[in-house]
């Protein structure tokens, strides 16, 4: 690494150049840790199974947004050098080279690490030739039934240009010839999406771990396999020559301009029609293609020799989520039953009056603390409003009904919706004229900005005449769902100056207002960056004074380089930093005189590290905030973000024992070294330290 100096951003200390890592390959590297935990025996079957899956949808989003937004900037003429130093096409292809050997790993995971044990358990994916008599008649009446009427095969020819191929289609490429004229022509079978990935043999024979005890396997086999094994129903009366799976992946990020623009969510439903037109990014085709089919699509689709993945089939293991799902119970993880926060009979308004409470999700009850603070406010009749955002929620959601609830009920309601949340846009879009039909006011936000901070908030009279506000301020969105799958946290609370804040944020996103001085809030894009840099100097200030000091953050992601100078100051003026870092960290730890007191640790496991804390001081008063911003310049200048102060002791002394045990070196994790190399430290999982050591009752399988 050069130790050429360069002025930082921000006075201080002389910092190199090369002070970065690369933020593709980091993002890459984080998928790869996804992998090691597919790959890993220690861990529950179907668990690695839904890992496989995982990596295979992460590896997708990475090439529809990150390469995707690359092409576009080269395209433009806004990047002519990355900040590797290297030209655009260069970062591409190294980046390419990258994803390629990771999706080959991927591949050699599921027919060499999975499919044996899944086989041995009774678990078989199996390719149409491996089909018996009675399955292959069985699968013969499934696609008649139901696949065929389905299926519109596309021949090309001067009649029939070459079609449309929808990103992230699985699709069959056949060349067909005519046994009286000899010519050949090439067509494309779509793979219905709609249809389950692998279709289930239910002539099973029996076999596998479960055969002494007399049950039948579970037996798959992929839709495309059944679909190529009867081409001659669709072609009829032609030569079937060849056919091959691929699948295209597309440029799905989306470009509104909000400063033109007079209705935004008009705007955003026309950017959403052009989505699926999107540029080719990556071209994935079985590795048994042959070169007359290869050149075909490369032609037709317009992509670069680095944009192609040669990859043994099958494709698209993203629907290993159906297998990951079977119900297995003894090849999964052990469920369990979240905490209640405040029982049926409790009164959560009373609770609040008392105390301030901290929720960790999915250990805490999402359906006893946030959605029963939203659902008692509906149906409260001393309640006059209820204001809340909305960035992403599930398909059903309790949060929404109640919504609707109290604007039934005469309360004023007020949603903010983030209709621009990427890739739930449709979804938003939905709930945001489902909201306004029910009477509730609807606004998306500050023009040009995201709102991605998770906020409620309930207005209530109290008996004393008094008008109180209850509050809570969160890490994750307002998903029922996924508050059972990531790990979040949250704060419900009464403290007047916590309600004042939230009162002012919401006239800010709902108004005209330029409010930016709050008690108990940092908000971005006016005070949060300024605030974590102004403690982190702080932190340097008490360092170099002799006093104790110390910084840890635990984040999503930590690439916004003014901070990352900051913590580099830090560690050079002799201040600890420990990093608790779930995905992209641009920062290089362990570089002497310039970060050698900084440590990076990431956590992966049954849940999605999602949460957000920020702590400032060492002993026994340390300042800590959590809240919804990663340390990205998107979230800290294009988004409104909001953090708030922790400062019940107790629940101080929580948050700071999860810092503790996650930067242990009894704990597992990944390190990040100097290098940009994250190496694996076997050790205590957390998150089951978490489930075994407080108050979560177990259930029996």
């Amino acid at each position: 690494m050069s130790v050429e100096p360069a002025r930082s951003s921000l006075e201080g200390p002389f910092l190199p150049h090369e002070r970065f890592l690369n933020r593709e390959e980091s993002w890459l590297q984080f998928n790869q840790r996804v992998l090691e935990l597919a790959e890993d025996p220690s861990l529950p079957l179907l668990e690695r199974v839904r890992f496989l899956a995982i990596f295979a949808g992460n590896l997708d989003e990475f090439f529809r947004v990150r390469v995707a937004g690359l092409k576009r900037r080269m395209a433009t003429g806004l990047l002519l050098r990355t900040k590797s130093g290297l030209k655009p096409r260069e970062e591409l292809a190294r980046i390419a080279a990258i994803a390629g050997e990771l999706a080959r790993r991927h591949a050699a995971c599921f027919h060499e690490r999975l499919r044996p044990p899944l086989t041995a358990e009774g678990i078989e994916i199996v390719r149409w030739d491996d089909l018996g008599r009675d399955e292959r008649i069985e699968m013969r009446r499934l696609f008649r039934e139901r696949v065929r009427p389905v299926l519109t095969p596309l021949a090309v020819d001067p009649a029939h240009p070459f079609p449309y191929i929808s990103g992230l289609s699985l699709n069959l490429a056949v060349t067909v010839r005519n046994p009286t004229t000899g010519n050949t022509v090439f067509a494309r079978v779509k793979v219905p999406s709609r249809l389950p990935r692998f279709v289930a043999v239910s002539a099973g024979r029996t076999g596998g771990a479960n055969a002494s005890a007399g049950m039948p396997a579970n037996r798959f086999v992929p839709l495309e396999d059944v679909i190529a094994a009867h081409l001659g129903q669709l072609f009829k009366g032609m030569e079937i020559v060849e056919h091959h799976v691929f699948r295209v992946t597309r440029n799905e990020d989306l470009d509104v301009d909000e400063d033109v623009t007079e209705n935004l969510m008009q705007a955003l439903e026309r950017e959403l029609l052009k989505r699926r037109f999107g540029s080719p990014v990556r071209l994935e085709v079985e590795e048994s293609i042959t070169p007359q089919v290869l050149d075909l699509l490369v032609d037709e689709l317009g992509v670069a020799e680095h944009e192609i993945y040669r990859i043994p089939g099958p494709l698209d293991l993203t629907g290993l989520h159906a297998i990951a799902d079977l119900g297995r119970g003894d090849l999964g993880f052990r469920p369990f039953v979240p905490a209640e926060v405040v029982h049926v009979e409790d009164d959560l308004f009373a609770v609040l009056r008392e105390r301030d409470v901290l929720l960790h999700h999915p250990y805490d009850s999402f359906a006893t603390s946030v959605q029963r603070l939203i659902e008692q406010a509906a149906a409260d009749p001393d309640v006059l409003a209820v204001k809340q955002t909305l960035y992403r929620t599930s398909g059903e959601s309790p949060i929404v009904d109640a919504l609707i609830d109290a604007a039934e009920a005469g309360k004023q309601v007020v949603v903010v919706v983030e209709i621009k949340a990427r890739f739930d846009e449709h979804a938003n879009i939905t709930w945001a004229r489902k909201l306004e039909r029910a009477g509730c006011h609807v606004v998306y936000g500050v023009l040009g900005l995201k709102t991605h901070c998770k906020l409620a908030l309930v207005v209530r009279q109290e008996p004393s005449g008094e008008l109180r506000s209850y509050c809570h301020i969160g890490t994750g969105n307002y998903n029922p769902k996924t508050a059972r799958q990531y790990e979040d946290l949250g704060l419900l609370t009464a403290d007047p100056l916590v309600g004042e804040d939230v009162t002012d944020l919401f006239i800010h996103l709902t108004g005209y207002s330029n409010h930016s001085a709050y008690r108990r809030l940092l908000v971005a894009p006016h005070s949060l960056r300024g605030g974590l840099l102004a403690r982190i100097e702080r932190e340097i200030s008490h360092r170099e004074a002799g006093r104790p000091a110390g910084v840890r953050m635990k984040t999503n992601a930590l690439v916004d380089e003014p901070i990352i100078d900051a913590l580099y100051r830090a560690s050079q003026a002799g201040v600890p930093v420990d990093l608790w870092v779930r995905g992209v960290c641009t920062l290089r730890p362990g570089i002497p005189e310039l970060s050698e007191n900084i440590r990076v640790r990431s956590v992966l496991g049954r849940f999605l590290e999602h949460s957000r804390i920020y702590e400032f001081g060492h002993g026994r008063r340390p300042e800590i905030w959590i809240g919804s911003a990663d340390l990205m310049r998107r979230n800290l200048d294009r988004r409104v973000e909001a953090l708030v102060k922790v400062t019940n002791q107790q629940q101080r002394a929580y948050l700071s024992g999860l810092l503790e045990k996650a930067m242990s070196d009894e704990t597992s994790t990944w390190w990040l070294g100097s290098d940009g190399n994250w190496v694996r430290h076997p050790g205590e999982d957390l998150q089951n330290h978490l489930i075994s050591t407080r108050r979560w009752r177990m259930i029996d399988d």
